[in-house]
């Protein structure tokens, strides 16, 4: 059954660690949030002590490159949130007010695993206030290069089917499908890591990427395969941290999605771009509640739609 009201964490909690790719420290706290607050980065240590809240909404997206980006580096930004708002997304959490003293989430161990080991921690509340979903009403398709990501109606929940080809034999080929819930995320998602290649390390430290990157962290990919002593969690590793990022990208669509999201050779770029794609063809989803969606009633008012799209 589908969660019928929105939530937030009981007692804020609080993690520290490294930016993978400003190698700074950084520290965070998840505090409770009002009902119809959504995701929300508190932005502090900023020039002349300023501070500044950044909606987790495909909206204030400004960079997909390597990682997700919210806001902007003028006024203040976040980036890397991708594994936490996956685990967010999985938890079912709706309002959250993460406080940041730095431009980049910790990298933790390069999963979602520490994130959600905090949710844990801080223990869920559940409001009055009903859970809105963005139900797909019809096919929304975007192509870049060779890769492709759509949007399609599915029948109840969310499902991702993702593939990835990588011209190297440790990856190859690689696809996953799950249902979305916190079980499966939390067993066969949450702990895949994030991963590069050893030979893109120098060229990517030269442009300030990558400078908090270890084996501690990083799934590291050499010409004989894979570096780091403990080896891979899975043998699809790979895909299953490309799905992590689909769920954390996709999670800034502003309310849960009931359908079905695929995609081939996809990564942040794509996911936000199919966000844009959706919302830009208003037959393509409707708004509703988790007994509307049931049911098959019509869409909430509009002004409950803009209320999710902001």
């Amino acid at each position: 059954m589908m969660q019928t009201k929105q939530t937030t964490i009981r007692n804020s909690v609080e993690l520290s660690g490294l930016g993978v790719h400003g190698g700074q420290p950084v520290h965070m706290i998840m505090h409770p949030a009002n009902a119809d607050t959504g995701i929300v980065f508190l932005r502090t240590g900023l020039p002349d002590g300023r501070d500044r809240r950044i909606k987790a909404n495909w909206k204030s997206v400004s960079a997909t490159e390597l990682c997700t980006v919210i806001g902007d580096a003028e006024t203040g930004s976040v980036s890397t949130i991708e594994h936490l708002m996956a685990a967010l997304y999985a938890a079912g959490l709706d309002n959250v007010l993460i406080e940041i003293d730095g431009p980049e989430m910790p990298i933790m161990d390069g999963s979602s695993a520490a994130f959600l080991e905090a949710i844990d921690e801080a223990g869920m509340v559940r409001f009055s206030a009903p859970r809105r979903y963005i139900e797909i009403l019809k096919p929304v398709r975007i192509e870049q290069g060779r890769g492709w990501a759509e949007l399609v109606p599915h029948d109840t929940g969310f499902r991702l089917e993702v593939e990835i080809d990588f011209p190297t034999p440790v990856i190859g080929r690689q696809k996953k499908m799950i249902d979305l819930d916190l079980r499966t995320f939390r067993k066969e998602i949450s702990r895949a890591r994030t991963f590069g290649f050893m030979k893109d390390v120098e060229h990517l430290r030269r442009a300030g990427y990558a400078l908090g990157a270890s084996l501690e962290n990083t799934v590291a990919l050499g010409d004989d395969g894979v570096i780091n002593p403990d080896g891979i969690r899975w043998q699809d590793e790979f895909v299953r941290h490309k799905t992590l990022d689909a769920i954390g990208d996709l999670s800034l669509a502003g309310a849960p999605i009931i359908g079905k999201y695929r995609s081939y050779c996809g990564g942040h770029k794509m996911n936000v771009s199919i966000l844009q794609a959706l919302f830009a063809d208003q037959d393509a989803y409707r708004l509703v509640t988790a007994s509307q969606a049931a049911s098959g009633l019509g869409t909430l008012p509009a002004s409950a739609v803009a209320l999710a799209e902001a």
